[in-house]
Order: structure tokens, then C-alpha cells, then sequence
């Protein structure tokens, strides 16, 4: 998570929220859920665990990316 606001403060193409699945249920089912940190990018593809910085941001950078075809 803190990485997802570090991206962000440096980068105006990130935006980063934190949401409490024991909050938002419905929310954290959608997203399926099922451990935290999970990195949801653009309300689709997902990153889960804490990771090195590198790392995170090829996966989110891989989650981002248009779908080839």
C-alpha cells in the first residue's frame, strides 16, 4: 500500500486508495480479496503481497497494460 502512495506522489499517471475490506465487502468480493496488501489496477488485474519496489511496479505496470491480440 505505501508503495501505491509512493507511486503516485511521484508520478501524476498513478492514483492510489486505500479501502478496508472489513468495511467494504461487497467491494472486497469483487475484487476478490482474500489477503492483504492486494493492488488492485484499474479495476482489474491485481497485485498481492509486499514486494520490493522494482518488482511491484513491473507487476503493476504489467497489470496496466492493454490486453495483446
Amino acid at each position: 500500500m505505501l508503495l501505491a502512495y509512493a507511486f503516485a506522489l511521484e508520478n501524476a499517471s498513478f492514483s492510489a486508495e486505500s479501502i478496508a475490506a472489513t468495511e467494504f465487502p461487497d467491494l472486497a468480493r469483487r475484487h476478490l480479496v482474500m489477503g492483504v496488501p492486494r493492488t488492485v489496477v484499474n479495476g482489474g488485474g491485481a497485485v498481492d503481497g509486499a514486494m520490493p519496489e522494482g518488482m511491484f511496479l513491473d507487476l503493476i505496470l504489467e497489470a496496466a497494460a492493454p490486453p495483446e491480440g
